[in-house]
């Protein structure tokens, strides 16, 4: 099981289990399952969560994933609030927006991520 909807993540893993004799199976298969809140305080709590959650309710081996863009000039900003760092339900749109605000004066040489 692969703990996600999203698709470029899916085709991903799937990509990188190409050849193994297994049944892949991704949250998108199962449209009426709900997602769980994303509420940890890192990536890898989030991650965590997802995997032993969907795990748990799938009876299966899970593997989850949780990312996102922190940029050293904001101190790890967006971070794990990189997909609503507009706010809930935003746009991608608004939070590119949002981060090149806040990147407003600050040197290009100084925005890596």
């Amino acid at each position: 099981m692969i703990a996600t909807r999203n698709k470029g993540k899916i085709r991903e893993i799937r990509e990188a289990l190409n050849g193994l004799d297994l049944r892949i199976y991704a949250l998108s298969d199962f449209p009426d399952v709900h997602e769980i809140e994303e509420d940890g305080k890192s990536f890898t709590e989030n991650a965590l969560k997802k995997a032993r959650f969907y795990s748990k309710y799938f009876g299966m081996l899970t593997i989850a994933d949780d990312s996102g863009l922190e940029v050293d000039s904001l101190k790890g900003l967006p971070g794990i609030y990189s997909a609503r760092y507009a706010g809930e339900g935003a746009s991608s749109q608004a939070n590119n927006q949002k981060l090149l605000s806040a990147l407003e004066g600050v040197p290009v040489s100084k925005r890596g991520a």
